[in-house]
C-alpha cells in the first residue's frame, strides 16, 4: 500500500442507552445526514418491539442482530481460468456491519406504514429466527458449506 491506513474513528455512545452498537446501527440507518430522524426511528422501533414482546426492547434487538449476523462468507477467486467461490471467515467488525445492513435493508423492503414499524417487524422476525434478513444469513452459510471443498484455496 502506498498510503498509511486511515485512523479508526471514535464512535460516541447514543444518548438514550449509552451504547456504541446503537450508534453504529443508527449511522447505517441514517439517510442524507439526518441523524436525529434516524434516532427517532430506531427508538420508536425499540419501543414498539418492547410493547409487542413484553420484554426489554434493546435486548430483543441485540439478540435479533446476533441472529442475522453471518460468520462465514464466500469470496470469488480466479485460479487458472476458473472462478471459485471460496468460503472464508469474516472479521468481527465486518460481521456486525453485514448483519446491520441486512436487517435495515430488508426492513426497508417490508410493507408496513412507517419505517419504525417496518424495522420493529424485521427485528421481531429476526429475534424469532425467521424473516428475510435471517434467510439471507442462512443462504450465505449454505453457500459456504456447499463450497467447502475449495477452502484450501484461501488467500
Amino acid at each position: 500500500m502506498r498510503k498509511a491506513r486511515p485512523k479508526k474513528r471514535i464512535i460516541l455512545p447514543d444518548p438514550k442507552y449509552n451504547d456504541t452498537l446503537v450508534t453504529k446501527f443508527v449511522n447505517n440507518l441514517m439517510l442524507g445526514g439526518k441523524k436525529t430522524t434516524a434516532y427517532k426511528i430506531f427508538y420508536e422501533a425499540i419501543d414498539v418491539v418492547a410493547d409487542r414482546t413484553k420484554e426489554d426492547g434493546l435486548e430483543v434487538w441485540k439478540k435479533a442482530l446476533a441472529n442475522v449476523t453471518p460468520s462465514v462468507e464466500v469470496r470469488s477467486r480466479r485460479i487458472g481460468g476458473a472462478t471459485f467461490q471460496i468460503p472464508s471467515e469474516i472479521r468481527p467488525e465486518r460481521k456486525m456491519s453485514i448483519g446491520m445492513k441486512n436487517l435495515i435493508g430488508y426492513a426497508r423492503k417490508r410493507g408496513e406504514k412507517t419505517m419504525a414499524l417496518k424495522l420493529a417487524s424485521e427485528i421481531q422476525a429476526a429475534y424469532k429466527e425467521e424473516g428475510a434478513a435471517f434467510k439471507r444469513k442462512e443462504e450465505t452459510h449454505r453457500m459456504a458449506e456447499a463450497n467447502k471443498a475449495f477452502s484450501h484455496f484461501r488467500f
